[in-house]
């Protein structure tokens, strides 16, 4: 610590912007993979995000009184910070989305072009407002979202859709009741 402790006003002000900058951007994806159920990755994120606040707050509040610079590099990089963290979270495209197609004409094409490329669809027969429509849904990792689409807008380009992010994928398994009464019900239920 006594490196940074003896750094000039000006390299200690950069120094705190850019690691406000790294520590805020941990924070935004670690509420991501938090929200996704990446517990593992939330906690090694946490501990590096806390570590690195702990280290520059310190550095602020102790030396503080000799520039302001030093609270304006704190808060302009935790607002560079959010917009960082959000660049990187897209660029990581964590997750899977539900996507929602309609089409007019070429729903049947659409559906056959993403069975094809492996992904699991469903379709539907809708009326819309000019008529007869086929809805397709598909779930895939949000990464794979755009190729998916630019076919898809490729086969129709009249294509209406819309993207849901979703922190699961998969189906959920169902307990079945055995219609025995057990623990305390077994109790209260004696026939």
């Amino acid at each position: 610590m006594e490196f940074i402790t003896s750094l000039p006003i000006w390299l200690l002000s950069i120094f705190i912007f850019v690691s406000r900058v790294m520590d805020v951007s941990l924070g935004t994806i670690r509420t991501i993979s938090i929200v996704g159920g990446w517990i593992k990755l939330a906690v090694v994120l946490g501990f590096f995000e806390v570590l690195l606040w702990i280290v520059v707050v310190a550095q602020v509040i102790d030396r503080m009184h000799e520039s302001p610079w030093l609270m304006l590099a704190y808060a302009g990089g935790f607002a560079a910070g959010n917009a960082v963290g959000i660049k990187v979270e897209q660029k990581l495209a964590f997750g899977t989305v539900v996507i929602r197609m309609i089409s007019t004409d070429e729903g049947e094409k659409i559906a056959e072009y993403i069975r094809k490329e492996g992904y699991i669809c469903t379709t539907f027969n809708g009326k819309g407002r000019d008529g007869e429509v086929k809805m397709i849904y598909v779930s895939c990792k949000r990464k794979e979202s755009g190729s998916i689409l630019a076919a898809a807008q490729e086969i129709d380009p009249a294509l209406f859709y819309v993207i849901e992010r979703s922190s699961e994928s998969g189906h959920r398994m169902h307990r079945r009741t055995t219609g025995l009464a057990t623990g305390w019900r077994s109790v209260i239920k004696k026939k």
